[in-house]
């Protein structure tokens, strides 16, 4: 990924743990129709954060959009049980036939949790929210068509997959496209294909 990435910190580029863990995030392999960038991160909710955006086109429609921000606070932190954070918003367009299933809440949730296993995303201390929302438009806007939306936001706090192995946050980043990708209407890549990884923000020279 040729991307910038901005860090907040007194030392410059931060530990070396949150270092390697943000390298990680770069190496994660997305589908073709998600161009991934960095942008800014926040600078007041931990020591040293670095974030990504995503969204998510077909012919040249965008489908969804998201984020996916790391926190790292090396004296740890008692709401995360650890010491790196992962939140995360996911945004895409839906069918508006779909906001009125009781059911719809659940659903997006279960995408995120089934895309974090799936990719073998070791986690802890999830959660968050689904919002579905609906417009409709009258009067001198009639014509147009109704619309809705479903968003998710959540966070967790990834866990390395073997004690002596630095953090791996590129599982976490390729669940969160997917999560994008699912929520967007893409179908899932079929078992046993690789896709082609994206080429804008993902890979470069």
């Amino acid at each position: 990924m040729v991307a910038r990435h901005e860090t907040h910190s007194d030392t410059g580029a931060g530990p070396a743990e949150f270092r390697t863990a943000v390298a990680s995030m770069r190496s994660a392999s997305l589908r073709p129709e998600v161009f991934c960038e960095e942008m800014p991160a926040p600078q007041r909710i931990a020591p040293y954060s670095s974030a990504l955006s995503a969204d998510v086109t077909v012919d040249d429609v965008d489908l969804g959009t998201g984020r996916i921000i790391l926190l790292h606070d090396p004296a740890g932190n008692e709401a995360w049980n650890g010491t790196f954070r992962c939140v995360v918003y996911a945004r895409a367009d839906i069918d508006p036939d779909l906001i009125s299933d009781p059911m719809l809440a659940a659903v997006g949730w279960s995408w995120l949790s089934e895309a974090l296993d799936a990719h073998g995303a070791a986690y802890a201390e999830i959660s968050g929210t689904v919002t579905s929302v609906a417009t409709e438009s009258f009067g001198g806007m009639a014509d147009e068509e109704a619309t809705a939306q479903l968003e998710v936001r959540a966070s967790w706090t990834p866990l390395a997959t073997d004690d002596d192995a630095p953090l791996d946050l590129a599982p976490h980043v390729e669940a969160w496209t997917e999560l994008l990708c699912t929520a967007a209407g893409l179908p899932p890549v079929p078992e046993g294909v690789t896709a082609i990884p994206s080429r804008r923000g993902q890979r470069g020279s």
